[in-house]
């Protein structure tokens, strides 16, 4: 959700005081991913989990000598799940945060993606100012002048994001005075409300979008400029019960190694079509 800081509330509170798996010697592990946050990961038509996140999956398992099996699950209860043992990694673009790092650990990050708005293409909000350029943002950061035109442009308007995500608390922190907020369960709900005109604007991870676009059949584009940067923590990594030391250990080597190397680089070219390894 893909992304996929931000939790909601009770998510963060069942997480806070839920057990911790007991350290072990890790050679089996269980991945959870949405499976509905193309071209992170994808649901295929025979039920398996595809795209950027499985193939790197299997080979971060692979050199972490560890027999891996992936599970869909929803996303905005995928951290109070994980600390309830159902399953050992989250894998589904899960920005690092320090809200999300107070209830579970990370590995190092395997990508890190801006983020954008999206609007009908021949809507009268397309093009807003700062189209096709990138601008970059820390944590609670305001002020910003691309931002605050983005607010005199969008005011008034409906705004979609998928619930507890980073992109959420953004569109909160920064358009909930102006507009209306509209959360969705998955992106592709929202997406589907964008292109019918039920919203009027999307926010959501850049990658994401370029392939929601494709699925549109272009009637959907950019509005605005992207925005990247540490607003939206260190990248995306894996998520680990706070015990499970050894294993965030095993995943982060193993990480390092696909980034050194040049595997994440080529996998994201694949799916994305642009390198999205932190820098």
């Amino acid at each position: 959700m893909n992304f996929k800081v931000f939790a909601l509330s009770a998510s963060v509170a069942l997480a806070a005081v839920a057990s911790p798996a007991l350290a072990k010697d890790w050679k089996s592990a269980t991945i959870t991913l949405e499976g509905a946050y193309a071209p992170w990961n994808m649901t295929n038509a025979d039920g398996s989990l595809g795209g950027f996140e499985p193939e790197l999956a299997k080979i971060l398992c692979e050199r972490a000598k560890i027999e891996c099996k992936l599970v869909a699950s929803d996303w905005d209860g995928m951290i109070p799940a994980l600390n309830a043992g159902k399953f050992d990694v989250i894998m589904d673009a899960l920005s690092i945060t320090d809200e999300r790092k107070q209830v579970i650990d990370f590995t190092v990050p395997y990508a890190a993606t801006p983020a954008a708005f999206a609007t009908a293409k021949d809507s009268p909000l397309a093009k807003a100012a700062g189209t096709g350029a990138t601008i970059t943002m820390t944590a609670g950061q305001t002020g910003v002048k691309e931002i605050e035109a983005l607010k005199a442009a969008f005011k008034g308007k409906t705004i979609g994001i998928q619930a507890a995500t980073v992109y959420a608390k953004f569109v909160y922190d920064n358009f909930g005075s102006v507009a209306e907020i509209r959360e969705y369960k998955t992106g592709a709900d929202r997406d589907l409300d964008l292109q019918n005109g039920r919203i009027d604007l999307g926010f959501d991870d850049a990658v994401y979008f370029n392939n929601a676009f494709e699925s549109a059949g272009g009637a959907l584009a950019f509005t605005g400029p992207e925005i990247a940067g540490s607003i939206w923590g260190e990248g995306e990594g894996l998520g680990i019960r706070k015990a499970d030391t050894d294993l965030r250990d095993k995943f982060s080597a193993a990480i390092k190694s696909a980034l050194a190397d040049g595997t994440v680089k080529t996998l994201s070219m694949k799916w994305f079509k642009v390198d999205v390894s932190p820098q």
